[in-house]
């Protein structure tokens, strides 16, 4: 899948700490920009008919062994044949020996070749992740990320309505701070998101009358997290008298964000709401309701039986 965002190949080399056999005079800034990758088994047969050469090619055991039948001068022919496609890297797993031809057509076309001790499965399917996770779709939006509990609970709400105090409260009581501010989400598959602080502000927040400061430097490194999944959205907003908010948690509110819907809780603001308390208790709520437990549902029922039964 071709995405509008792009990774350095050398990224991925020196993430997944791939041996280079051979790299390019234009290594340093070759670009990356498919999720997808490939094993060559049917292009070394000399079909090319539906070949991408933008993907990366991963030549496993079935590969290596299909090549070992040829004769050096078939393998030369089928790497030059191979090499002349710009392709943007190719990586040999489970530390196999590269042919010499190999080798030989890298140098002649300047192609990036890199060697793995890896299983090829394995090695594919990590870096399918790490694709996906540089590529990702993603947004910035105006919000405080935090993790409580284990959730990743995204504070969402106008400015200055108490979002970094309350964050700021949570993390005195042990929890930790991901994102302030600003938040980059990404998707990084089909349920999940991510969220992070943009580089330059990561760990910083801005406190009015205080100013800004470094929450790693003041509370530590357990008091922070460089990025977390986003399981609840907290929206808060000021409190309106006479406006009807739920208070059984029977009707469900919802946000979309990247395509992805995720729970929601309203929660008005006013003096005197500790809100710190409230948001850690809707992290452990939101989590019975992921284990299969909803409590204002079970009240519900256990109210309707009681009524059917003539209890009450």
């Amino acid at each position: 899948m071709i995405s509008k965002y792009s990774v350095k190949l050398k990224t991925l080399i020196e993430e997944h700490k791939l041996q280079p056999l051979h790299t390019s005079k234009d290594y340093e800034t070759v670009l990356i920009k498919t999720t997808d990758v490939n094993r060559p088994a049917m292009q070394l047969t000399g079909f090319y008919n539906y070949f991408d050469p933008h993907r990366i090619q991963i030549i496993g055991r079935v590969e290596s062994t299909y090549l070992d039948t040829l004769s050096p001068e078939d393998r030369r022919k089928t790497f030059e044949q191979f090499m002349q496609y710009d392709i943007g890297a190719l990586v040999i797993c489970h530390g196999a020996q590269p042919f010499p031809e190999c080798l030989e057509m890298a140098e002649k076309y300047d192609r990036n070749v890199f060697l793995t001790a890896g299983d090829t499965s394995e090695f594919q399917a990590d870096l399918i992740t790490s694709l996906r996770t540089h590529l990702a779709p993603r947004i910035t939006t105006h919000g405080v990320l935090v993790e409580i509990y284990g959730e990743g609970v995204l504070l969402m709400g106008d400015s200055g309505i108490g979002k970094s105090e309350t964050a700021l409260e949570l993390i005195k009581r042990g929890h930790r701070l991901i994102a302030d501010d600003a938040v980059d989400i990404k998707r990084i598959n089909r349920d999940n998101l991510v969220g992070s602080a943009p580089e330059l502000i990561r760990y910083y927040m801005e406190l009015r009358g205080i100013g800004v400061i470094n929450v790693r430097h003041i509370y530590g490194v357990g008091a922070v997290k460089p990025e977390g999944n986003i399981d609840l959205v907290v929206k808060m907003e000021h409190w309106e008298e006479g406006k009807a908010y739920d208070r059984l948690g029977l009707s469900s509110e919802t946000h979309e964000i990247l395509g992805i819907t995720l729970p929601q809780v309203t929660i008005p603001v006013r003096p005197g709401r500790n809100l710190a308390v409230i948001m850690e208790l809707a992290a452990m709520n939101n989590r019975q309701k992921k284990m299969g437990f909803n409590a204002a549902q079970t009240l519900a029922s256990d109210l309707d039986y009681a009524i059917d039964a003539g209890l009450i």
